[in-house]
């Protein structure tokens, strides 16, 4: 079987701001964004599921019209509980210290940690894996990295510097008997992005 793995286009917020779980709209650029994605994709495609967050959920139903969509709140973004909405550089340096020491397993404040994250993407994952029908997942990047480490046994400590999500990036996920193999099909390099203090070098 095989399964796409495609993040959403660019969101409409200023950049550098921690957005985790808010419901933000797209950018104007949405539909040429959307139209290379869709030249990346076959056709033969069955199955959607989608992050129920407008900038994933958009997405899909541009990128598959007839389909029936399947909203899992499972495959939304890291919770960022009481950062959500706030610069990553105005979080109080004694409030972010603890996370940036430890973001694997320390709790945002209100949120979750990324290996909360990870347990509920993989058994999301492991949900969806067990239909044998091509399946396109429309999500964010820390999920798609976090599926990546999985099928990959990549420690979620080095999955950011062994996984560059970008954009609309397409990953397409093939089964095979030793396990799957992944390929990007689409993944152009944009503006930088920031998803941390620009003090975290990691």
């Amino acid at each position: 079987m095989s399964i796409y793995l495609i993040r959403h286009t660019t969101p409409l917020i200023e950049k550098g701001v921690c957005y985790g779980q808010l419901n933000i709209d797209v950018t104007d650029t949405f539909e040429s964004e959307a139209e290379q994605i869709q030249h990346a994709l076959p056709a033969d495609i069955e199955q959607v599921y989608s992050s129920p967050l407008i900038r994933c959920h958009k997405l899909a139903s541009y990128l598959f019209p007839v389909h029936t969509i399947s909203l899992e709140p499972d495959l939304m973004e890291l919770a960022c509980g009481e950062w959500e909405g706030i610069h990553w550089d105005a979080i109080p340096q004694e409030v972010i210290d603890p996370w940036m020491k430890d973001f694997v397993n320390v709790c945002i404040p209100g949120g979750e940690s990324y290996v909360q994250m990870h347990s509920r993407v993989t058994q999301c994952f492991t949900r969806i894996i067990n239909a044998s029908k091509p399946v396109a997942i429309v999500t964010h990047g820390g999920v798609i990295r976090s599926i990546l480490a999985h099928i990959t046994q990549t420690p979620l400590v080095d999955s950011f510097g062994a996984f560059k999500i970008h954009y609309g990036c397409v990953m397409q996920l093939q089964a095979t008997p030793a396990g799957f193999r992944y390929e990007a099909l689409h993944n152009i390099t944009t503006e930088k992005e920031q998803h941390k203090p620009s003090s975290f070098k990691r």
